[in-house]
């Protein structure tokens, strides 16, 4: 697996309009809000994602992520390494908990570390633009 970046970051605080604030007043420019459930944020070319922890961890797909406990990470790999990307992970014996089609028609896979850390595998300009 050729990785080529952590492609998101996640923080989680329940005040997400102080977080939002601040992380604009540095510059980040806003992608998206979901007003008590997250705001996401442009850092370069990855994402920062704000999520309120309470909301974050009843969540089924993808899978739930919330600071009390998993937390959640995304490496990117070269669109058309992802399906040999997976077929590496499974072949470590690791399971892919999940795999979400995005609304752009992009996919991506989940499995966690040996921590519990929620890790997902991204496809190259395939979810983010």
């Amino acid at each position: 697996m050729n990785i080529l970046q952590i492609k998101e970051t996640c923080i989680y605080t329940r005040d997400l309009d102080a977080a939002r604030d601040f992380y604009m007043g540095l510059g980040l420019p806003l992608i998206s809000e979901v007003p008590g459930k997250h705001v996401f944020l442009r850092a370069g070319s990855s994402v920062l994602l704000i999520f309120n922890p309470d909301d974050a961890r009843l969540k089924q797909s993808p899978p739930a992520h919330y600071a009390q406990g998993p937390q959640h990470f995304a490496f990117e790999v070269d669109e058309i390494q992802y399906d040999s990307a997976k077929e590496f992970v499974k072949s470590r014996n690791i399971e892919v908990i999940d795999e979400v089609t995005w609304k752009s028609g992009a996919k991506s896979f989940y499995f966690h570390d040996p921590a519990g850390n929620v890790v997902e595998v991204i496809p190259k300009n395939g979810l983010w633009d």
